[in-house]
């Protein structure tokens, strides 16, 4: 099984590889240095999908559906908490309908586990599951990621989608998200952005999103501070820890936790 170190999650399912960068908070996306190491150990399905820029490597646009793929979930009897493309975007304008509803299909027969769909992209997101889902599966959960107030837009689209669970991945927090309606947002990840050329996080951008979520009654879970601190100074990911207003927030979605 394609187990996960996301704190989040449990496992990943990737039936679609390769992105685009969109906005601000794709910058430093580790999808894109993982792609391009994976390509070097010979992994066929990344090879290919990215492309220098100065010294970053970033995503040269061009997304794979992996048929192959699709049916990995059905050989998991153990219920699991799946991320689904966390190599890339279920919703990206490169993936068609037809697929997307295949992938449905999978996690439709496979009710034992809880799907995570995370999506940059989620006026499309709104439109497939309007037009072609007839009904709302428990197990699948829809997100939205916000790095900012710029994109905060995304959080009413979200919001218009029918799901079980809706969530916003506020990660990585990059800037003040404002006052954005948590109202119908089952679920809140924060999360600073780690890596060399990571960008700062300030705790006044937690303590926000942790008031919102109080007022709106959406769980809160704290993934990260990165390489910055609370104290602004930087570190290793791991020395800066998880630790939010003196402890550990691993709060899910009402009713559900993470396989231990």
């Amino acid at each position: 099984m394609s187990t996960s170190q996301i704190e989040w999650t449990d496992a990943t399912w990737n039936p679609v590889s390769g992105c685009s960068i969109v906005t601000a908070g794709c910058s430093n996306c580790y999808a894109m240095q993982l792609a391009r190491r994976l390509e070097a150990m010979g992994v066929a399905k990344y090879s290919g999908l990215t492309r220098k820029s100065g010294k970053r490597t970033v995503w040269n646009g061009e997304v794979r559906e992996s048929k192959e793929a699709l049916e990995v979930p059905l050989s998991w009897k153990k219920p699991r908490k799946i991320f689904v493309n966390s190599m890339s975007d279920l919703f990206h304008e490169g993936v068609s309908d037809e697929f997307i509803g295949k992938v449905w299909d999978v996690m439709r027969a496979t009710p034992h586990h809880n799907y995570q769909i995370l999506t940059k992209r989620p006026e499309r997101m709104a439109e497939f599951v309007s037009n072609n889902v007839t009904d709302v599966l428990k197990n699948i959960w829809l997100g939205t990621s916000i790095e900012d107030k710029e994109v905060s837009h995304r959080a009413e689209a979200l919001r218009s989608t029918p799901a079980a669970v809706r969530f916003i991945s506020f990660e990585p927090l990059i800037g003040s998200v404002g006052s954005i309606d948590l109202n119908g947002v089952h679920w809140a990840i924060v999360g600073g952005e780690s890596g060399h050329n990571a960008r700062p996080i300030c705790e006044e951008w937690i303590d926000e999103i942790h008031k919102l979520c109080k007022r709106h009654g959406t769980a809160f879970f704290f993934k990260q501070w990165g390489t910055w601190g609370a104290d602004n100074k930087r570190r290793s990911k791991k020395a800066n820890g998880r630790k939010y207003r003196g402890r550990t927030w691993d709060e899910m979605p009402h009713g559900t936790t993470l396989a231990m």
